[in-house]
């Protein structure tokens, strides 16, 4: 994560309810795609992603037993410009050897990366997909080992991923055809149009917790994780919505351990007086910018 005062990450939050469980999870990141087929074709090459499923206009990926992105065609589609919407989404292997694995792929198929890092939370690689969708493939380190956020600060942010020091752990194995089990969704991070206005609704209405806030950026969890969202307004102050046919982020998904937990934070929601959607044990709601976010519980995913 970006540096900055870390006195201001003690900011309180607002809400008079409680946080969100900390079991939650996040569920499938549902893309819009130009080209069902050509991402398709990417996912598998670069990433090692399993088809769970391929439709004419649209497809699912994932591990082989969860999905974790589901692809929705519109050959309108567009990459973003200057609005709201997906920063990227963060592809979490269970491991830092699959991390590794990951790389190397990347590498053996000539992938074009965008940058790599290491937060001391974890480690992560930067890229694009065929869309310029902004993915990130990280591993977790041990939680007791996690810096807090003013120890970040104080040794300058983010260092560059040490990449001969993450292939050793895989030198010499053959790649494995397809990624291994356990590859979930770890975090999401968008672009916003004020961090006051999204802090009001991802953490005083929803129930995120607070754990950084920065001048141009703040990042929430459940259960005291890093982050399980990240907001900015690097695209500029009071951006608005996505326009029509844009590549990019059609919805995230937020899994919750029970139903009541889900009927817990829609009965908040509908406090709130925000619009919402709901079927059987799950509702779907927007943020301040149209940006779509469905609750679940996780046994939704079984």
């Amino acid at each position: 994560m970006p540096a900055t005062d870390p006195h201001a990450a003690a900011e309180p939050r607002s809400g008079d309810h409680a946080p969100l469980p900390a079991g939650l999870r996040l569920g499938p990141v549902h893309l819009t795609v130009a080209d069902v087929d050509r991402s398709v074709a990417w996912y598998q090459r670069s990433l090692g992603l399993r088809v769970h499923s391929n439709e004419p206009d649209g497809a699912a990926l994932g591990d082989g037993a969860e999905a974790v992105i589901v692809l929705h065609e519109d050959p309108q589609a567009r990459p973003a410009g200057r609005h709201a919407g997906l920063y990227h989404y963060a592809l979490l292997y269970p491991s830092r050897i699959e991390l590794a694995r990951g790389a190397v792929r990347l590498r053996e198929t000539h992938t074009a990366i965008q940058g790599a890092s290491d937060h001391g939370t974890h480690e992560a690689i930067y890229l694009p997909d065929p869309d310029g969708i902004g993915i990130e493939l990280a591993a977790d380190r041990a939680r007791e080992h996690w810096p807090s956020f003013e120890e970040e600060f104080a040794r300058g942010g983010p260092r560059p991923l040490q990449f001969a020091d993450l292939l050793v752990t895989v030198d010499g194995e053959a790649l494995p055809a397809a990624v291994g089990a356990g590859l979930r969704i770890g975090h999401v991070h968008l672009h916003v149009g004020g961090i006051a206005a999204a802090l009001g609704f991802y953490r005083d209405v929803l129930g995120f917790e607070q754990q950084a806030l920065l001048p141009t950026a703040a990042f929430v969890s459940a259960g005291g994780y890093h982050h399980h969202l990240g907001l900015n307004v690097w695209k500029g102050e009071g951006v608005g919505p996505e326009p029509p046919h844009t590549a990019g982020l059609d919805h995230w998904t937020v899994q919750l351990p029970a139903v009541a937990d889900v009927e817990t934070v829609l009965a908040r929601v509908e406090r709130a007086g925000l619009a919402v959607s709901s079927d059987t044990g799950a509702f779907e709601l927007a943020d301040p910018w149209g940006i779509r976010l469905r609750f679940e519980p996780a046994a939704a995913a079984a």
